[in-house]
Formats: C-alpha cells, sequence, structure tokens
C-alpha cells in the first residue's frame, strides 16, 4: 500500500518563502511520476511541478522561476521549494505519485499553505 506523508505548510507573507517534503513508502513499481498538486476554495485540484523518474520537471506556468522540485537522496522523497509567494499560491498543497502503468494516482493528505500579510 502506497502511503505519502507531507510536511512543510504553513502562514506566509507574500514575498515569503517556504519548504513542503513528501515522503512516500510502499512503492513497489519501477516507472512512476511523482510530484505536487494543489486545490484552492472553490477550484479543481491543480498541477504545480511533476517529475518523471528523476528526469525532467513538469511546472504549472504560474510557478516557473520561484517553485523548484527536487528529488532527495533518499528513494521516494520529494521536495517543493517556493519562493516569491503570493496570495494566490495559497491552497492545499498535496503530494502525488502516479504509476505510469496502470496511471493510478496515490495522494498525500495534503498541506495547508496560506500566503497572507
Amino acid at each position: 500500500q502506497v502511503h505519502l506523508v507531507e510536511s512543510g505548510g504553513g502562514l506566509v507573507q507574500p514575498g515569503g518563502s517556504l519548504g513542503l517534503s513528501c515522503e512516500a513508502s510502499g512503492i513497489t513499481f519501477t516507472m512512476y511520476v511523482m510530484g505536487w498538486y494543489r486545490q484552492a476554495p472553490g477550484k479543481e485540484r491543480e498541477l504545480v511541478a511533476v517529475n518523471f523518474n528523476r528526469g525532467p520537471t513538469n511546472y504549472a506556468d504560474s510557478v516557473k522561476g520561484r517553485f523548484t522540485l527536487s528529488r532527495g537522496n533518499v528513494e521516494n522523497t520529494v521536495y517543493l521549494q517556493m519562493n516569491s509567494l503570493k496570495p494566490e499560491d495559497s491552497a492545499v498543497y498535496y503530494c502525488n505519485v502516479r504509476n505510469m502503468i496502470d496511471r493510478r494516482d496515490y495522494w498525500g493528505q495534503g498541506t495547508q499553505v496560506i500566503v497572507s500579510s
């Protein structure tokens, strides 16, 4: 059973920075995408950044140049460094793993990010 645990959300002022972490356990498949999505109140969940098997990372246009996804030295960990945060970045951020064979998604419990003065 795949289990994802996120940490690192919180309250930050506009222009500030936050880092999110996610550790996955129970992954038995070899081809998968790992990354981050977010969902703001009243909006659909949207892609933030995803990485395929430690290859190139795909970023949403709204976060390019401000957010950086990195994969940890420890297997099945992923981080999201968020800089120059804006109020519109406020959302619940979810760690995601997608099995590229059967396209099944696995989600963490989510961590709240609030950007406000």
